[in-house]
């Protein structure tokens, strides 16, 4: 099943339960002039099934030779809990009569069949791919230099952590810090953590430490979006946070600190909204108020001079 709209295409796939190394497809959907479809299969990497996806480019042996086309896309997996805790990845691409199909992997089989990760509802899981067509430039030749340009990443970035690729030097400075590894810019806040509230990641299973320093991002992006000013909360905000919550505690995590925080964000925010009906109910009344004083002084007066006229009897009769 898809839809297309745009330059998005959405592809729900029904009685989901796993997918194997041999390739489903999507439906063929138009985008740029040109037919596309979707690759969802398995792939094996350091013990562990990932989930991968690719675009491929349908009907090409009927296109020129010399044909090609820069394209940007990105997949994103939807989750069902929280839109922040959906998982993406991006990439771009010159596709050509030979090179026709790119993609990559996002996650453990494992985490996308669990129901308890938001990503299977109802045995149904939701792929969006967005799709730009460029136009072609000539700099960008078909070869393993310029071949592929792709960006990763959860859809949880945070100014305390950022969410990238570790180059080598990066990884040989990676601390471990109660089975997480972490980078040094990292470990005042993840020490602080683990010091005041010892049994957060206490009954976490995952062993994979890609996942587990996601894991940790989530955590760091809900303290980031908790700790701020209570006039900066939108609903929205609370509502994700809320989502993220119940996602880290279907993993194992012992959150209580956090909840406890949301809580206090929550009625403070109600607090907030209560301050500012009640000072736009006291503005309305005071205007009110100068308004009827204005009518009641204009009310006096004209009584005043409606029942004091400068006149004798002998003027009357």
């Amino acid at each position: 099943m898809g839809n297309p709209v745009d330059n998005k295409f959405t592809w729900v796939i029904k009685n989901f339960c796993s997918v194997s190394p041999k390739p489903i497809y999507s439906d063929q959907f138009l985008i740029g002039g040109n037919k596309w479809h979707i690759l969802a299969y398995s792939k094996k990497r350091d013990g562990h099934q990932f989930l991968c996806l690719d675009l491929e480019l349908v009907d090409c042996e009927f296109l020129p030779s010399e044909w090609r086309k820069v394209v940007k896309v990105s997949f994103t997996v939807v989750n069902f809990f929280s839109k922040k805790l959906s998982r993406q990845i991006g990439l771009k691409h010159c596709f050509n009569k030979k090179e026709r199909s790119k993609g990559g992997s996002l996650f453990h089989l494992s985490e996308l069949t669990d129901k308890k990760c938001g990503f299977l509802v109802d045995g149904e899981v939701e792929i969006v791919a967005q799709i730009t067509v460029l136009e072609t430039d000539r700099r960008f030749h078909v070869s393993k230099d310029y071949n592929m340009e792709m960006q990763c990443w959860d859809g949880m970035a945070t100014t305390l952590v950022e969410n990238k690729e570790l180059n080598d030097d990066d990884k040989a400075g990676l601390v471990n810090v109660k089975g997480f590894q972490v980078l040094p810019s990292q470990l005042g806040i993840v020490n602080r953590i683990f010091e005041k509230h010892p049994e957060t990641a206490l009954e976490c299973c995952t062993k994979n430490q890609e996942l587990r320093a996601s894991y940790i991002n989530v955590i760091f992006s809900l303290i980031k979006l908790l700790y701020k000013g209570a006039q900066e909360h939108s609903t929205h905000d609370l509502s994700d946070a809320e989502g993220a919550l119940a996602y880290m505690k279907n993993l194992g995590f012992k959150l209580d600190w956090l909840e406890k925080k949301l809580d206090e964000v929550k009625e403070i925010k109600k607090k907030c909204e209560r301050v500012t009906e009640m000072e736009k109910e006291l503005h309305d009344l005071m205007n009110k108020h100068t308004n009827v004083s204005k009518l009641l002084e204009k009310e006096k007066l004209e009584i005043k001079n409606a029942s004091a006229p400068d006149l004798s009897f002998s003027d009357v009769i």
